[in-house]
Parts: structure tokens; sequence; C-alpha cells
């Protein structure tokens, strides 16, 4: 057994700094795409690269960055929207970065797979005891009990 196992407090330590590092990032990026690149921007961008639909694409994405980050820091729908962003990542990848290489500075996908792997983890680990999400599984689980009672 490793340390995170026999110690639940490290193991929701861990899972609350993956949820604000990843977070903080998505929102970061979302944030971006509605106020620096704006999203007309952005659609042009996405139209480039190549993407589908892109004057769609591109709030949709926008909105689930910005969405989805400030919900994985407060520990939110933490699977759903881990899923959601990994799937974001993996279409980044495959549409923009992926022929640029490894490395961010060229263009490439390390700083994308990151966030993907971090955000496929927090759907696959959940969001810890330090979360909003318990609330409503706490919620779930009495309700649960009291109608097996």
């Amino acid at each position: 057994m490793t340390a995170l196992e026999n110690n639940p407090r490290l193991l929701a330590s861990a899972q609350i700094v993956m949820r604000l590092a990843i977070g903080f990032l998505f929102a970061a990026h979302g944030w971006q795409k509605f106020s620096q690149f704006t999203l007309e921007g952005t659609a042009a961008s996405f139209t480039q690269m190549g993407v589908p639909a892109a004057s769609i694409v591109a709030p949709v994405i926008a909105t689930l960055e910005l969405v989805g980050g400030i919900a994985l820091i407060l520990g939110l729908a933490t699977r759903i929207f881990g899923a959601l962003l990994a799937l974001d990542m993996v279409g980044a990848i495959v549409t923009a970065h992926a022929q640029a290489g490894v490395f961010v500075a060229d263009g490439g996908f390390e700083l994308v797979l990151a966030l993907g792997a971090g955000a496929a983890a927090l759907a696959l680990m959940g969001p810890g005891s330090w979360a909003l999400d318990r609330l409503f599984v706490g919620r779930k689980s009495a309700l649960r009990e009291s109608i097996n009672a």
C-alpha cells in the first residue's frame, strides 16, 4: 500500500492541490478566450487550425474552460467537468498541437497534455473530501439511508 492509501488526509490534500492548479489554469484559459482573444478572435483562430464549426465551437470551449475550471476549483461536478475538459484537451491535441511536436514554445502539446491528464485524473479519482461535491453526495447518501430504513 502507498502512503496515499494509508492516509486519507494526504489523498484529500493531493486532490485539492490538483483541483486548484488544474481548475485555475482552465479558468484562466477560458477567461482569456473571452477577454483577451475575444470569441470572434478565438473562432478565427479555431478556423485557421481547421476546427469544424469554429464559430459554434469557440464559445462552447471558452465557456467549458471558464465554468469547468471554476467548478474544479470548487469541487463541483468534478468528475463530469474533469471528463469534459479532458476531451477538450484531446481535441486540442488532435486539431492544433500534435503536428507541432512536444514543446509548448513551438506550439506543441506539452501543456495541453498535462492539463488533459490532470483533468482525466480528477474525473477518475473524484474531488476529494474537501469539495462541494461532498455536500451533495452526503445528502444523497442520507436520503438513500432514510428511504431504506
